[in-house]
């Protein structure tokens, strides 16, 4: 093991024993350093890997700390990594959104407040019947984020926040160049935003996988 990996490893062990909580200010490197049996250099390339990961926090001037470890935050990093995806892989990230997009549209249903269904809906009105495609994605991804959020699981949220970003060039292309695609969209959406009304979970999943499939079957046919 090189020793970078070696030090990210002792960190992690303090972390996941809960000798280092969130929060915590970790000792002076030199003492760290000495407890852990580490150099001072190898700790250092290890803190420096483990804040761009999000578990720790280095405050200039005033130490280095373990952050919150919040899933929301500590899956930024793969938001992150996602966004080198290859083109050619857009299809798995749809398929996944379609495994985890509609469970937490159905998880949302029981949840979601009306005054939540009043703003979607409100929204999707104001995107009125002919929006141009880039207004239309960027109220797709508003409009499923927020009933993600609902859904009451933060896990599941940051995760289909990582996973939209590759998927938001295909939706643009289809709504350039599918006949009727714009209008499809926001029949979808209606219909999902229904089923949340009737507090009907099986409904929202349903047209939750009617939506994403659509633009994964358009997807494969073009490629």
């Amino acid at each position: 093991m090189a020793v970078t990996d070696e030090a990210i490893e002792k960190i992690k062990d303090m972390i996941v024993s809960g000798a280092l909580r969130p929060g915590d200010r970790l000792p002076k490197e030199s003492e760290l350093a000495a407890g852990l049996g580490l150099s001072r250099n190898s700790l250092r390339e290890a803190v420096r890997a483990l804040s761009l990961i999000r578990i720790l926090d280095v405050r200039q001037g005033d130490g280095t700390y373990v952050t919150s470890l919040d899933p929301q935050l500590l899956l930024e990093a793969m938001s992150f990594v996602v966004d080198f995806h290859r083109d050619d892989t857009v299809l798995e990230f749809l398929s996944v959104r379609r495994i985890l997009e509609p469970a937490a549209t159905a998880m949302a249903a029981p949840r979601i407040g009306e005054e939540q269904l009043d703003a979607l809906s409100a929204r999707l009105d104001a995107l009125g019947a002919a929006p141009s495609v880039e207004e239309l994605v960027a109220c797709d991804l508003e409009f499923h984020r927020d009933i993600v959020r609902s859904a009451g699981n933060s896990v599941l949220c940051s995760l289909l926040d990582g996973l939209s970003g590759p998927t938001t060039r295909a939706r643009i292309w289809r709504g350039l160049t599918q006949q009727d695609a714009v209008a499809r969209t926001l029949r979808e959406h209606r219909a999902i935003l229904a089923a949340l009304r009737d507090r009907d979970a099986e409904a929202a999943r349903s047209w939750a996988t009617v939506h994403i499939a659509s633009v994964e079957q358009w997807l494969r046919n073009t490629l």
